[in-house]
């Protein structure tokens, strides 16, 4: 375990629940600004610089910090090549950078949610752990195919219709995570 004792499953729950109900709530309640923010998103490069940074360094602290077990004797050269990796990143891979530093995010922040909910007898920790599992199939696709999300953004916000359902559905999961939140022990 690499991450403190105090990432429970319950305070993870409600986390997560809060923020969609938040970020879902804005969307719902300002879409145009949204909708220009996110359709914007994708090709940000000041987005793309920030991220990348925020990837680099979360993942150099996990190789830093964690057992890597028969691979332990890669540990300096993995510190050494991470923030050349991200400045070679940033330099040449400036198509939807944002996109994939988001997707990188993504698939670091699934491990200590999954983490919290791991052998947990609780059924509402599944809540959690299918939304975690969803956010890793569409990072994968993100970092992979990183159009696929501007064609996603573009889905969404094409129709009044579509982005309300989305945000409606964003907030009433983030408040079945909130109440399963304050269920587990």
């Amino acid at each position: 375990m690499i991450y403190p004792d105090w990432i429970t499953l319950k305070l993870t729950m409600f986390t997560v629940g809060v923020l969609l109900v938040i970020t879902h709530g804005l969307a719902l309640v300002n879409r145009k600004g949204v909708g220009e923010w996110l359709r914007a998103f994708p090709r940000s490069r000041p987005a793309g610089v920030l991220l990348t940074g925020i990837a680099a360094l979360w993942f150099y602290f996990m190789v830093k910090l964690m057992d890597l077990g028969e691979f332990s004797s890669w540990r300096n050269a993995v510190l050494l090549f991470t923030p050349v990796a991200a400045v070679l990143a940033i330099f040449y891979m400036g198509e939807f950078l944002a996109v994939r530093a988001a997707g990188t995010i993504v698939l670091l922040l699934a491990e200590p949610l999954l983490e919290s909910a791991f052998l947990r007898d609780e059924q509402a920790r599944l809540l959690l752990v299918v939304l975690v599992y969803v956010w890793i199939v569409a990072a994968l696709f993100w970092v992979g195919m990183p159009y696929t999300l501007r064609n996603q953004i573009a889905w969404v916000s094409a129709s009044e219709t579509r982005w309300r359902y989305a945000a409606f559905a964003g907030i009433a999961y983030g408040a079945l995570l909130c109440v399963g939140g304050l269920l587990v022990r």
